[in-house]
């Protein structure tokens, strides 16, 4: 078996093992869902501090407590999670600022400052916004589901689309293994994946949500998964962490994921009600 089949199937494996766990825990909302996605933010912080700055220091652990707590907002307060969350990020922004004020080499500390911000709201906005959609009255679930087909199954195509198909480059600059025909491929699969929810599990999906979030997860999923590339490029790193095998960090599971999860969230909160 060739290294490219036996990561596959490395990656096969642990996706049939991890995936029922986290789907229990959605499943189950509450502070279970809120927990998972809580600590998922977490360590997507924290991988995105070992990327940047090589080590966690005590500011960047700050900033891993701060992105747990966020996707933990919605359960206090539904309807004021967006003022809690401003006040959460503007106490960590000023923290970030003022801790590099006097620690570390000065004419670093912009820089450090900057990134513990961004850390911190990478690993959490997305989550975030995850965790708010599971606690939407009587259909939480399954827009936490719509998120997660828009995401996955556009993974899924665009993985076999590019492999068996691919022959022109999307961006090589950044990644060199996406081609546009994975990417149309996962833009099918996004599409597909919401019909198939539909039909199967969700019924109060409307054809226009399967189109519409098929296509715009289509786009914007990819630009996530094209962004945390560029990170890693920027600082030479291939993978974002090594907590799951064959698929590399936490990160790199969902990057593409922290990109759409906000997206779904304003398309039910602010544009569905305007479709037919």
């Amino acid at each position: 078996m060739n290294e490219k089949n036996k990561n596959l199937l490395i990656r096969i494996v642990t996706g049939i093992t991890l995936l029922p766990l986290v789907l229990l825990l959605l499943f189950l909302g509450g502070y279970y869902s809120a927990i998972l996605l809580g600590a998922a933010a977490a360590v997507c912080a924290g991988e995105y501090y070992l990327i940047t700055q090589k080590r966690l220091g005590a500011a960047a652990w700050v900033g891993m407590a701060a992105a747990f707590v966020m996707p933990l907002l919605p359960l206090r307060d539904a309807a004021r999670t967006g003022e809690t969350a401003f006040w959460v990020t503007s106490v960590f922004f000023f923290f970030a600022w003022i801790y590099n004020l006097f620690r570390g080499v000065l004419a670093e500390a912009p820089t450090r400052a900057a990134h513990l911000v961004t850390g911190f709201l990478y690993g959490s906005i997305g989550l975030t916004a995850l965790s708010a959609l599971r606690l939407l009255p009587g259909e939480g679930l399954a827009w936490v589901i719509c998120a997660l087909t828009i995401t996955w199954a556009n993974d899924t195509l665009a993985y076999f689309a590019g492999r068996f198909l691919g022959k022109h480059k999307l961006y090589p600059a950044v990644s060199p293994n996406k081609t546009w025909e994975g990417f149309f491929g996962g833009m099918v699969g996004s599409v597909l994946g919401m019909f198939v929810a539909k039909l199967g599990f969700f019924p109060i999906f409307t054809v226009w949500d399967c189109v519409v979030l098929g296509i715009a997860g289509g786009l914007l999923g990819p630009v996530g998964d094209l962004c945390e590339s560029m990170l890693k490029r920027a600082y030479g790193v291939k993978d974002s962490g090594k907590l799951i095998p064959g698929h590399g960090g936490i990160l790199d599971r969902i990057d593409a994921l922290i990109f759409n999860a906000p997206l779904v969230f304003v398309y039910v909160q602010f544009v569905r009600h305007l479709l037919p």
